[in-house]
């Protein structure tokens, strides 16, 4: 059987799946950012206090979590029809034989050290194996598979969709507290990937910082010039040009 070699197609669609998934997550990281003042900025919600625009605030707060759960769960989406991340089939692709020793060979060779071959296939087989981990987590029979799939049920019932009536099944919402895990846990999937599949470094915190900052900028902005508790018209909240 012939080595499986860089160029191969199931390599180019696996990195195709990491660029998307990558895009993707950052895109939750800004939503995410952008939210926690929002939920647990205590002064933030003092200075609001029950003013009318409390009731627009409250509808934004929604929204940034609502698309930073639908940012996530695209990652795990399951849907067979068309191209799709699916972090179910980048495992899938990681467990291919022959697919780690073709990846150390391309990255040896660009780098001019065809004698590293080995050690590159061991550094980037223990990312496959840790990657592998995490997303068999949250598959069936992982120890957060429960997660995902309340998460998904939320998505199909009421984010993407809207059902008359849930699914007797679907039980308990997810929490704060394992929305917060699924997070990490895929912050920590897409850097991964990058360094295995994409050979790029990424940290994904270097990029929360960033929307850390403009959330610190936009929500300590928001000011009501009439007191907490007071019932403020629009116009007295102070505006951001």
């Amino acid at each position: 059987m012939l080595a499986m070699e860089a160029n191969d197609p199931k390599i180019a669609d696996l990195g195709q799946m990491v660029t998307a998934a990558h895009e993707e997550f950052d895109m939750a990281i800004a939503f995410h950012e952008v939210w926690k003042p929002a939920a647990y900025d205590h002064d933030l919600h003092d200075r609001l206090g029950t003013s009318y625009a409390t009731q627009a605030f409250l509808v934004a707060r929604t929204a940034l979590r609502r698309e930073t759960v639908l940012a996530l769960l695209r990652l795990w989406d399951s849907t067979k029809h068309g191209k799709h991340v699916r972090m179910q089939s980048i495992a899938a692709h990681l467990r291919e034989k022959g697919l780690l020793d073709a990846l150390a060979r391309e990255r040896a060779e660009h780098l001019g050290l065809p004698e590293a071959v080995g050690a590159m296939r061991d550094d980037l087989g223990k990312k496959a194996n840790a990657a592998v981990q995490l997303i068999h987590k949250y598959m069936e029979g992982g120890a957060r598979h429960a997660v995902l799939k309340k998460l998904s049920a939320l998505r199909h019932e009421r984010l993407a969709h809207r059902q008359l009536a849930s699914a007797a099944s679907t039980g308990a919402n997810a929490t704060d507290e394992e929305i917060e895990e699924f997070y990490r846990d895929n912050a920590e999937l897409v850097h991964l990937l990058l360094s295995l599949v994409n050979a790029m470094a990424y940290n994904p915190e270097d990029t929360a910082k960033v929307f850390r900052h403009y959330a610190g900028c936009f929500w300590g902005r928001v000011q009501n010039r009439e007191g907490k508790g007071k019932q403020a018209p629009l116009d007295s909240i102070e505006r951001l040009d």
